[in-house]
């Protein structure tokens, strides 16, 4: 057994904490060897300069004034892309930008890609495994995506998420890519513990995360004003840092409806099956409430994520569908007709997100909120006004706020409205993007 493998074994280290060893240790090679390929190990030169872009017949680009700005996006997942930030690109195209998409293709079919490149946006594809946390995998990413903006040489690279970010970094600095976009969406499994281990984890993330990304012309990007501490900024750091409204959501694609007749009380959560998400909770206080004679349902929307190392399992989710008063039922491609069909949205997150979509959905549909007082749900949903906040993991503070609902319709009401009203002041799709053009435009000038 090799020692990554050996040390991943170890009981006191989970993913992301190996995660981060491995990236202290491709960082700490590549600082040490001034980020230059070409100091490479003797026995991996080869497969590794072919990989970095040398000896292989991959050249850069040569130094000719392009006609518009190059744009280049880095995502793990062309799915997530087109789930949250295709708007991005539409605005960036039409606003002059030549954008190109550095993603995995096809995890979830051909969709994806299709609506990608019906923007007029291209596609550079990317392979790896999200579950992998070794150095290999690290380096196997920078690599490629060395690789890439050798021959793109964008103007703009736009690092979406932290593992892009790691990889993307590192990746920059060996090409010389200076005007970075560090687009921090969430903070992952590192976000949602709060154990020990989990705070050593953010800690030792900070100390390697801010040198590796920080720049002249780096410019961060967060989704709440919680997460720059990560990185050990300032959220009012106005000339570094931009918080934006979430992903940010069409009105016109998400209308609000009249609510569904009650009783019973219709709950429904759409997100993917992760112990992160905090769906065990959501199940144990629709239980509790359902014991206590409330008279309430609730649906799962989603899919467990095989690469993710909390994913909940499908027998579980199918032994909580038997369950009286529980549906799972897969994921949905028709949201609005969910909430349109729901009366509330619950999201009892343990963390680790940067402002969900899916309370930016169900807001806009005019859907009170039931979630927890974590980072992004808590920067949204203000308690008694867009829906409740309760603390994370309390299943029957969470049961009695369900109680609440079930009894009050006029109060169900009041809560939704404001819901969509907060959407509308500044959480819309055309309120992000915007925000996005005037940083490409600032980075530019």
């Amino acid at each position: 057994m090799r020692f990554w493998e050996i040390i991943q074994t170890w009981p006191f280290l989970d993913s992301c904490a190996v995660y981060l060893l491995s990236l202290a240790f491709v960082f700490g090679w590549l600082r040490r060897n001034k980020l230059q390929t070409d100091a490479l190990p003797f026995h991996a030169s080869l497969p590794f300069r072919r990989a970095f872009g040398h000896a292989s017949g991959v050249t850069a680009s040569p130094l000719i004034p392009a006609k518009r700005p190059k744009l280049l996006f880095v995502i793990v997942e062309d799915w997530f892309f087109v789930s949250h930030f295709i708007g991005f690109a539409h605005a960036a195209i039409a606003d002059g930008y030549d954008v190109a998409v550095a993603t995995r293709v096809g995890q979830r079919g051909p969709d994806a890609r299709t609506a990608i490149e019906a923007t007029g946006a291209r596609i550079l594809p990317l392979t790896g495994n999200r579950g992998a946390f070794g150095p290999a995998s690290v380096f196997g990413e920078v690599a490629q995506l060395t690789r890439i903006l050798r021959a793109e040489r964008p103007d703009i690279a736009h690092l979406v998420g932290l593992r892009p970010i790691v990889t993307g970094s590192i990746a920059a600095r060996l090409t010389g890519t200076s005007r970075r976009v560090i687009a921090l969406t969430g903070t992952g499994l590192l976000g949602a513990g709060e154990t020990a281990k989990a705070k050593m984890s953010r800690a030792g993330l900070r100390r390697i995360l801010r040198p590796l990304t920080d720049g002249r012309g780096s410019r961060y990007v967060f989704e709440n004003r919680s997460d720059p501490a990560l990185l050990g900024l300032s959220p009012d750091a106005a000339r570094k840092v931009v918080i934006l409204g979430g992903a940010g959501v069409d009105p016109a694609q998400y209308p609000q409806v009249p609510m569904p007749p009650m009783p019973p009380l219709r709950l429904a959560m759409i997100a993917r099956m992760l112990w992160s998400k905090g769906v065990d909770t959501a199940v144990k206080a629709v239980t509790i409430a359902r014991n206590n004679g409330v008279d309430v349902t609730l649906s799962l929307y989603g899919d467990p994520d095989p690469e993710n190392p909390r994913a909940l399992s499908e027998s579980t989710l199918r032994d909580w569908a038997a369950q009286p008063g529980i549906e799972w039922h897969g994921r949905t491609s028709d949201v609005a007709g969910v909430w349109a069909a729901h009366h509330a949205a619950i999201q009892p997150s343990r963390g680790g997100e940067g402002l969900p979509r899916t309370l930016l959905e169900a807001a806009c549909c005019g859907r009170p909120i039931l979630t927890t007082d974590v980072p992004g749900c808590r920067d949204f949903v203000r308690d008694g006004q867009e829906g409740y906040v309760v603390p994370p993991g309390d299943a029957h503070m969470l049961a009695d706020r369900i109680a609440r609902l079930a009894t009050d319709p006029a109060r169900l009401e009041t809560l939704g409205n404001t819901a969509r009203a907060r959407v509308l002041a500044g959480h819309t799709e055309a309120d992000v993007t915007d925000a996005i053009l005037k940083l490409y435009r600032d980075m530019l000038a």
